[in-house]
């Protein structure tokens, strides 16, 4: 089911660089947007903060924009910052919402009662890894020791996430843990509701891992912070070459790749979203671009409009599929 869940997403990046040309000729007007207003549905820390901040980054550096700003709003598993942008969106022109795979697990739980068909989807952007990560202090010095430990007794280790129960963190460790041969219905998750939150819990003891995005758990590696156990591709990814991937480290086949995009409010007009989708076109064939990607280990994937939404309803089957598999559902 994960290799379905890759092969769709990067089969959807294969068609969009296809028609990219398209995107290329109409990059000319790209002028028109000179200033851009980033919501953020969670706390500072995590993957959506850090795509957001690492994106205006990179068009502003790059000179496609004037100025980038940031708005930081959580709560709900996401659901606030959604119903902020539907509400308002008459004087949200100027804003895109980062958002990324939860935003189809949550409306699939009903977390929130809105769906990406409420908002108007610009493009998805990268995709992202997950991690297994411990403090640096930590008495697992490998993936192989704490699957003895959770095989032994999955009660006794705690796994933090930045996403409510049942969420996108929670499933990456049951999927993890199943592929290592255990239950992956026994994890005993401790949900937070951002990345840094997740963080500062792993940090105080109160789990004794962290699943989280595999570019935070880079970033917190370089701080010394973590130890990145295992990650989820099935090949060494540049940004941290040493760290292993759980498919080596004991849990054969286990891939997850999280896709992040952006979101116009309702109704944005179809040219205001052509723009946006030529903008961020535009920011791929910079050295600025390059050095944003790189440092946080991203996978580029670009699928603008209409080919986004396509993607989201693909999206919404796999994955609700994978969570009734895993009892999520």
């Amino acid at each position: 089911m994960t290799k379905s869940l890759k092969r769709a997403l990067l089969g959807t990046a294969a068609a969009a660089m296809l028609a990219g040309g398209a995107f290329t000729a109409a990059q000319a007007d790209h002028h028109v947007v000179t200033e851009l207003h980033f919501l953020v549905p969670g706390g500072a820390g995590g993957g959506w903060d850090g795509t957001a901040r690492g994106t205006g980054e990179a068009l502003t550096n790059a000179g496609l924009l004037e100025s980038a700003s940031y708005e930081n709003m959580s709560g709900g598993g996401g659901g606030v910052a959604i119903a902020h942008l539907i509400e308002t969106a008459e004087q949200q022109e100027g804003t895109l919402m980062v958002n990324s795979t939860p935003i189809v697990i949550r409306s699939l739980q009903g977390v929130f009662p809105q769906s990406f068909r409420d908002l108007t989807p610009v493009a998805g952007t990268i995709g992202d890894y997950a991690a297994i990560v411990v403090h640096n202090d930590s008495e697992y010095q490998s993936f192989e020791e704490l699957l003895a430990d959770y095989n032994s007794d999955p009660r006794s280790v705690g796994i933090a996430g930045g996403s409510v129960a049942g969420g996108m963190d929670h499933l990456v460790a049951a999927l993890v843990m199943r592929a290592a041969g255990g239950d992956p219905t026994e994890v005993k998750y401790i949900p937070y509701d951002a990345g840094g939150d997740a963080m500062a819990g792993l940090l105080s003891g109160e789990a004794q891992a962290l699943s989280t995005g595999f570019s935070e758990a880079v970033e917190m590696a370089r701080q010394d912070q973590v130890r990145i156990l295992c990650v989820t591709s099935l090949e060494p990814v540049a940004a941290a070459p040493d760290a292993p991937t759980c498919d080596s480290a004991g849990a054969p086949g286990a891939e997850f790749v999280n896709w992040r995009g952006f979101f116009g409010a309702p109704g944005l007009s179809d040219e205001l979203s052509q723009a946006y989708q030529n903008k961020l076109a535009a920011m791929y064939d910079t050295p600025e671009w390059a050095e944003v990607r790189d440092r946080n280990g991203w996978v580029e994937i670009f699928n603008p409009g209409d080919e986004f939404t396509s993607f989201l309803e693909e999206q919404e089957q796999v994955i609700g599929d994978l969570m009734r598999e895993l009892g999520f559902l």
